[in-house]
């Protein structure tokens, strides 16, 4: 299917300069791998009157790690998030994470900044920021914000970017002491497809968890009840039913094409289980690999 009206294609070779372009070309959408924006406007969902390519900005292709934060620029795709060493050494679960996105032509492409500009609920990054408290930092002709994980969906397709504003990276903190985690993700079959429902759980020393949902609400959900019942308590089947039993509580999942409200809920509880039962595991030097399919 071919692009069905007429736009104008921008390829700005700085970041000041597609700021520029962005500000004075209302309606114009951001290029990066366009494996969300192509497809759109095949479809015609989206019906930009400009488009403009970053792929020549070469200071969005960037993962850098300081020894307390990671970096990851516009441009990395989800490919290079699972051979980055940095990563599979310090934050495995991110490219657990990322290896369970679409398929491998797909995560040559997609970069983890458009998976969130996209915002759709069934993304597969949203709650792994979630859970890392990470931070956007936005360009705009009003200069540079940083905005926290937790104010930037704002509902389906639905960001806090302003107008004119791109996003240049992503800012993840390492926590402080060693840490594990979990990613599940349900699909209808093991291979390219969305996520019916999501979970992600980092599992840290003195038996702290952090918890997030996704593709059961219109943003990711941070599990905050289910946090409070967990921390400082050994996890044992008793504490995990009785974190199960909080999911209704958290989420919101809605019947779609892909699933039921009534899955969704149930398979939720499910992930919930496994998830930290294999966080935990991880943490103390056992349990499945990370890219282990646990679903």
């Amino acid at each position: 299917m071919t692009l069905a009206h007429q736009f104008q294609y921008m390829r700005p070779g700085s970041l000041e300069e597609a700021v520029t372009l962005l500000a004075g070309n209302p309606g114009a959408a951001v290029l990066a791998g366009g494996t969300d924006l192509v497809p759109n406007m095949r479809e015609g969902i989206q019906a930009p009157a400009a488009v403009i390519d970053i792929k020549e900005i070469n200071e969005f292709e960037t993962i850098a790690f300081d020894g307390e934060k990671l970096t990851v620029g516009a441009l990395t795709t989800f490919s290079d998030l699972i051979d980055s060493d940095v990563i599979n050494r310090h934050f495995p679960v991110i490219a657990e994470a990322a290896g369970s996105a679409a398929s491998m032509a797909i995560r040559n492409r997609a970069t983890l900044a458009g998976n969130i500009c996209s915002a759709v609920p069934c993304m597969d990054s949203g709650p792994l920021l979630s859970v890392y408290d990470a931070e956007m930092t936005a360009v705009g002709p009003d200069g540079k914000r940083t905005i926290p994980a937790h104010q930037w969906f704002k509902g389906n397709r639905l960001t806090d970017l302003k107008h004119g504003e791109i996003l240049t990276a992503i800012s993840i903190p390492l926590p402080a002491e060693t840490h594990a985690g979990c990613y599940v993700k349900l699909g209808r079959y093991n291979g390219e497809d969305l996520a019916q429902a999501s979970v992600l759980v980092l599992c840290l020393p003195g038996n702290r968890y952090r918890v997030a949902f996704g593709s059961v609400a219109p943003v990711p959900i941070r599990a905050k009840r289910i946090e409070a019942l967990l921390n400082g308590n050994p996890l044992n089947d008793d504490l995990v039913d009785s974190a199960k039993e909080l999911v209704p509580e958290e989420i919101k999942p809605i019947t779609d094409i892909r699933a039921s409200k009534e899955y969704r809920m149930h398979m939720s509880q499910v992930m919930l289980g496994r998830a930290l039962t294999a966080a935990a595991q991880r943490l103390a030097g056992r349990g499945p690999e990370y890219g282990t399919w646990l679903i």
